[in-house]
């Protein structure tokens, strides 16, 4: 279903407004999802939307080629309520929190989208966009995935700044740039593997199907290459961040 038919569904089951007449979806959630409504204009949007003011919401934020999947103005038959505005969805969560709704999109491959943190009102719907426009941009392109800012927040930091991501890359990884694409691919790869073997060079070599001793040498060449040392917390950071400020200049092309 599109978002046409789902804006449908709930306008069937929204209250009339006190002048009998009903406002588009978009025309009462704008000023909400822009920050910049006023306690009026949050009690009518509440009035026309049939939302309580309070209550527990969430903004989802769609990729350009999104679409919304098929249901009948409820997230996923928990009780959660859906409006949209384009390619901006709010959501009224229902008694099985935001996991619901979330599993609902990506199940029916409706992303890439972003999904904000909860919040507590109509009134911070603002701030709730912002923050699942931040989560979308950690999306790879051509992605339909769903994903929630908590669970990027490291590469968010990194993909909402980009003038600091391009300094990150260019002062932690700038060397590598520089390498071969192969040799290049080879020495980020074994630091992907390895980070998501916990830091361990044995089970990184078992993945890689080459030698410890192999892995071990990649990445001691790695650290000469950066100045950063894998040991050190500060410049591990460093260095994982750089690495998704690489991905993502990667996925921009």
């Amino acid at each position: 279903m599109r978002r046409d038919a789902w804006a449908g569904a709930q306008q069937r089951a929204r209250p009339e407004t006190s002048a009998g007449a009903q406002q588009p979806d978009g025309a009462l959630l704008g000023p909400l999802l822009a920050g910049s409504a006023q306690p009026h204009q949050v009690r009518r949007a509440a009035q026309g939307l049939g939302l309580p003011e309070r209550g527990r919401y969430a903004v989802v934020v769609l990729g350009t080629a999104a679409t919304v999947p098929d249901g009948d103005g409820d997230g996923d038959g928990d009780g959660a309520r859906w409006c949209w505005c384009g390619e901006v969805g709010v959501v009224l969560l229902g008694r099985g929190g935001l996991a619901g709704p979330v599993g609902s999109l990506g199940e029916a491959g409706a992303g890439p989208g972003g999904v904000s943190p909860v919040v507590g009102g109509l009134a911070e719907l603002g701030l709730a966009r912002r923050l699942a426009g931040a989560a979308l941009l950690t999306c790879g392109p051509g992605t339909h995935e769903i994903v929630t800012l908590d669970e990027r927040l490291p590469t968010a930091l990194v993909a909402s700044r980009p003038e600091l991501s391009a300094r990150l890359l260019a002062e932690v990884l700038g060397p590598l740039l520089v390498l071969e694409p192969a040799e290049r691919a080879l020495l980020v790869g074994t630091l992907e593997v390895w980070l998501e073997c916990g830091g361990s060079v044995g089970r990184a070599a078992v993945r890689l199907r080459c030698h410890r001793n192999t892995v071990f040498n990649r990445l001691r060449r790695l650290e000469r290459l950066t100045s950063r040392s894998l040991s050190h917390p500060r410049e591990l950071v460093e260095t994982v961040l750089a690495l998704d400020a690489l991905r993502l200049s990667a996925a921009r092309g």
